[in-house]
């Protein structure tokens, strides 16, 4: 026990989360050896595989874990939104998610918190003790506050993200090792802060996981030639968790979670091509590059990832089928998309889901009529230049998955295996252990603590 914990004048139990973005839980519960202090938390306390959301993409995942509710309560249902009764489409960023962040809470509840590199969370919020955004942030003269903490994270030399561009070389030494350099700036600032002992939730995310799945998963999976350097890097993840975990106080509770799970890829499948090749989207002329650019006779668009709209009219500004034929076209389209396969002859989708059934709240009137949960192995694109076939290759050899997320928690009381868990029950499992009161109406999910 540290000399402010004797000085703090209460009792009350803190919180350090630790995000591993796109972990899956199997890739963890599969090399206990290689990955000993996972393990120990894992047997000490409580883990498993939990499901992600719907769109399983980070940039709706986190805001969905960080408030315990939907897209259609959170307003960020992915990378790319559109504009309501537009075609214009815009990047969330922080201050478009519309719910109550799980920090919020905590500070309005007179707790004090630190957020360091959660994705959608920029520019900075003022409330908290610190906060430095994560993906999607331009560099950390913006993205942290206060002034002081910025100072502090540039003589750090601290990243934002690591330097993707250098997966799509073919040799990926010089990717693996500024993966291995923005981690190792990443944990240097955690424990900086964590060492201060002066809030009652730290909640940080490393970031740079997620992109070391998208360019060597398939290595890991398939015995390739970069799988030494991917178990490699995860064997340093590992010794920083087990560090953080060893350096936190007696009165705090370490949660380790991911937004989503990872599986190899196979095949990019271009939604707006193959909506193009069955008749479903048309553009105006040859060039085009947006969704502006789409001819008043499209039924059907999509965006990234998975979600496709149906060009209805009354809500898009040139929708094209009548709002008295929507139910009869979505179903088309439905069965259409079940009905897909890639060239393996595997379906291209897990699940087709209905708005309904995954949106609901203050702001799904811009929420997909359909998402595409595809099956392991296809990751659904969604541009608007234009592409000669359907299914092609990239760069990248592993994709998000819905299932096989993970969430570990260092105790015991936590309830994890025998059920099925989500991102939506990590928010109200946090505030439990914070003995934090909260209105269980307003999320979601479910804490997972035992009562």
């Amino acid at each position: 026990m540290g000399l402010f914990d004797r000085l703090r004048g209460d009792d009350h139990p803190r919180v350090a989360f630790i995000g591993i973005d796109g972990v899956p839980f199997s890739l963890l519960a599969d090399n206990p050896e290689a990955f000993p202090n996972f393990a120990a938390l894992a047997e000490e306390g409580s883990a498993g595989a939990i499901e992600s959301i719907v769109p399983p993409e980070s940039s709706a995942c986190w805001p969905a874990l960080t408030t315990g509710v939907n897209p259609g309560e959170t307003g960020v249902y992915g990378f790319q939104d559109r504009e309501n009764g537009s075609y214009d489409t815009y990047v969330p960023m922080g201050r478009d998610v519309q719910a109550t962040r799980l920090w919020d809470r905590v500070t309005d509840a007179g707790r004090k918190a630190s957020v360091m590199n959660v994705p959608v969370t920029f520019p900075p919020q003022r409330n908290v003790q610190r906060m430095v955004s994560g993906f999607l942030s331009p560099g950390v003269d913006k993205a942290a506050y206060p002034e002081a903490f910025r100072d502090e994270l540039k003589e750090l030399g601290y990243r934002i993200d690591v330097n993707a561009k250098l997966g799509h070389d073919d040799d990926k030494s010089d990717f693996v090792a500024n993966a291995h350099e923005t981690l190792d700036r990443r944990y240097e600032a955690f424990r900086n802060v964590i060492d201060r002992d002066d809030w009652d939730l730290f909640f940080g995310v490393f970031m740079t996981t997620d992109r070391v799945n998208h360019f060597l998963f398939e290595d890991y999976e398939r015995d390739g030639e970069n799988r030494e350097a991917f178990i490699e890097f995860y064997e340093m993840v590992d010794e920083y968790i087990g560090k953080i975990r060893e350096s936190l106080p007696e009165d705090t509770t370490l949660v380790v979670a991911s937004d989503h799970g990872f599986t190899s890829l196979d095949w990019e499948v271009h939604c707006n091509a193959w909506l193009e090749s069955e008749g479903w989207l048309s553009f105006e002329d040859d060039d085009h590059d947006e969704l502006g650019d789409i001819a008043d006779d499209t039924r059907a668009y999509s965006l990234i990832p998975g979600r496709f709209y149906i060009n209805l009219e009354g809500r898009e500004p040139r929708g094209s089928v009548p709002e008295s034929e929507y139910e009869e076209t979505r179903d088309e389209l439905k069965a259409e998309l079940e009905a897909l396969e890639g060239p393996d002859g595997r379906p291209v989708a897990a699940r087709v889901v209905e708005k309904e059934d995954a949106f609901r709240g203050d702001h799904d009137d811009i929420a997909p009529d359909l998402v595409v949960v595809p099956n392991h192995g296809f990751d659904l694109k969604s541009g608007f230049k234009g592409h000669d076939d359907v299914f092609g290759t990239g760069p990248r050899n592993g994709m998000h998955s819905f299932d096989n997320a993970s969430l570990l928690v260092d105790d015991p009381d936590v309830d994890i295996e025998g059920i099925t868990p989500d991102l939506y029950d990590i928010a109200p499992t946090i505030l439990d252990l914070m003995d934090i009161e909260y209105p269980r109406a307003e999320f979601d999910g479910a804490s997972l603590l035992k009562q």
